[in-house]
């Protein structure tokens, strides 16, 4: 019986110091590396389709002669140049900034931004890796993702937007 328990004893200290390594390295992993930290709230990268792309500091021109449309099942294959998913809720107050500011100022040439209701295209979110409003996926007329999503939530404007993207 004592060599059962010294074996046991034997086990749960092993464990411990491979639990203690691993935190030490995970801790000076981020400490030389503090850029890779999760907690990036301005783009999401939950389903990841390559790294992300710094966003372009240099205001995007926009002459409103785009398109804002509704969610339908052809509107992706109906939309003209770039088109951005908006994932938006009318219950969350950062989208109904965006929706206001894209309103009043409208799409730039070229692109297509189509509006799609949060809550009840959940198959939508899903497909496209979307886990929070306000956020917007960039894909090609046969709707295949382009890019890592990018999430308005801590900046919700049109430009903010559009800079990430354009």
């Amino acid at each position: 019986m004592e060599n059962m328990n010294k074996r046991i004893l034997v086990i749960v200290v092993a464990l411990a110091a491979i639990v203690i390594a691993a935190v030490a390295m995970l801790s000076i992993g981020t400490a030389q590396n503090p850029n890779s930290s999760a907690s990036n709230n301005s783009s999401e990268s939950d389903s990841s389709t390559g790294s992300r792309e710094e966003p372009n500091s240099t205001p995007v021109e926009n002459d409103g002669a785009g398109e804002y449309v509704e969610y339908s099942t052809s509107a992706i294959a109906e939309a003209d140049g770039r088109v951005l998913l908006f994932f938006h809720a009318p219950w969350c107050p950062q989208c109904v900034t965006i929706d206001d500011d894209i309103a009043a100022e409208g799409v730039p040439s070229g692109v297509t931004i189509i509006k799609v209701d949060y809550d009840s295209n959940q198959d939508l979110r899903a497909e496209y890796g979307v886990t929070q409003q306000t956020t917007f996926v960039e894909v090609n007329s046969s709707g295949e993702k382009l890019r890592d999503n990018f999430v308005a939530y801590a900046d919700p404007t049109l430009q903010t937007v559009l800079t990430a993207f354009l």
